[in-house]
């Protein structure tokens, strides 16, 4: 996480939902992954102002759960969901400035390590197109795929920002937290670019962080009678 710690005069946030619809085949199953709770809300404006950045990062764990941003079964993604804060220009300039350009995020698909030695590691197997997220600051916006993409159960649906995000929800419970795809040596560092934008390559998710929430969730359409 990335955070602007220069206090600014607060911008209220606007509430807003953005519709989607699924046409899907009459009695597909539509499954929601990572489902964004009530209190998961970023923390965009604020002192300071927190931001996700140059990373590629999911939600390691909620309450009991450690597998809240895995495929429950095969399928296909659809679309995906992301609650932004709404920093003012003054911040927007600086971490424009600061992380490589302007506000965007995509989907991406992880395959874990099959090798026990390397439980944190993970391949990227598919990815989203990239979306600029400022023109929804303050909002929750979802965005359809131009082409959907094949999951298979046990996969993890990640989000990848190669700039900044304001899209992380902080001080929640112990139990709450997230990883990032970075070394032991780079948890502190989060100006670093280790965003995951390249297809089959591999990288070690070392970095946990907790009482922080990612906020975005995933929408998939399960093949039928997939398990």
């Amino acid at each position: 996480m990335w955070v602007m710690r220069k206090p600014f005069t607060s911008v209220a946030v606007v509430a807003a939902a953005a519709f989607f619809v699924l046409s899907a085949s009459a009695g597909a199953e539509i499954v929601e992954i990572g489902k964004i709770e009530a209190n998961a809300k970023p923390g965009c404006p604020g002192t300071p102002c927190f931001a996700i950045s140059r990373t590629t990062g999911y939600q390691a764990r909620v309450g009991t759960s450690t597998s809240t941003m895995a495929a429950p079964k095969g399928g296909r993604i659809v679309a995906w969901t992301i609650s932004l804060g709404n920093p003012n220009s003054k911040q927007v300039s600086f971490f424009d400035s600061k992380l490589g350009g302007a506000s965007q995020a995509q989907i991406t698909v992880l395959q874990r390590s099959s090798d026990k030695k390397k439980k944190t590691t993970y391949t990227t197997v598919a990815q989203g197109e990239p979306a600029k997220l400022e023109p929804y600051f303050g909002k929750t916006v979802t965005f359809a795929l131009r082409r959907s993409i094949v999951v298979k159960k046990g996969q993890v649906m990640a989000l990848t920002v190669p700039t900044w995000a304001p899209a992380l929800a902080t001080g929640l419970a112990t139990d709450v937290s997230w990883r990032a795809s970075r070394s032991k040596a780079q948890c502190e560092d989060t100006q670093v670019q280790t965003a995951q934008t390249d297809l089959k390559k591999s990288a070690e998710y070392y970095c946990l962080y907790k009482t922080a929430r990612l906020t975005y969730s995933v929408t998939m359409v399960a093949t039928p009678s997939s398990k």
